[in-house]
């Protein structure tokens, strides 16, 4: 019983002397690898960058948001503008197919491309001024909805490798991922937007 309890004594000890100098160790391999972590971004990281990353930063957030709603406008406007001219816009044909398959045929090619073309220069026409942005945003979100109908109804012309490799016109669906993101952080902002125009035109009456 003796010796039993001297073996545990000693195991514990070194065991516990092991963990501690292991855990040291470790301490000093990380610190060590900090301080060299550190020496590398100082490259990119001095004085220059602290000054310049306030600037920079306070700029992007001072106008990201007008960029984002003039940049999308334009690409409405363009995008749609083509559809006025049979065969300039590539997104033509499948469009056509599939508002005609979702209306069931009773809506004519004519004013399917022209009410589609019509439509998207409405959208970037309110974005590009900023008017109605919520009746703007309304008809963003409808006409998204409608660019992704052609992966469920023409899934062959979407991707040549279910459900990873993309066509050119499934890639041209693919971006609107990034018109609805968009679209998202627009919505976000207007009735922020509508309390700051309210408390400044409340300033001017004073």
């Amino acid at each position: 019983m003796h010796r039993n309890a001297k073996r545990f004594i000693y195991v514990t000890v070194v065991g516990h002397s092991v963990n501690h100098s292991t855990n040291s160790l470790y301490n000093k391999i990380m610190s060590q690898k900090n301080i060299n972590g550190n020496k590398k971004m100082s490259i990119f990281r001095g004085v220059w960058f602290n000054k310049l990353d306030p600037i920079i930063t306070e700029w992007m957030s001072r106008n990201g948001y007008l960029l984002i709603r003039i940049s999308i406008g334009i690409v409405f406007v363009w995008f749609g503008f083509l559809k006025f001219f049979p065969g300039l816009s590539p997104a033509q044909e499948l469009a056509i197919r599939t508002i005609t398959l979702l209306s069931f045929g009773i809506i004519p090619d004519f004013i399917i491309i022209n009410g589609l073309a019509f439509w998207e220069v409405l959208i970037g026409i309110g974005l590009i001024s900023g008017k109605f942005m919520r009746e703007t945003l309304l008809l963003l979100f409808l006409q998204m909805a409608g660019t992704f109908a052609p992966i469920f109804l023409f899934p062959n012309e979407v991707f040549t490798h279910f459900p990873y490799a993309l066509t050119l016109e499934g890639q041209y669906i693919i971006k609107n991922l990034i018109l609805v993101a968009a679209g998202i952080v627009l919505g976000g902002k207007l009735r922020k937007g509508s309390a700051e125009l309210i408390k400044s035109r409340e300033l001017k009456k004073r």
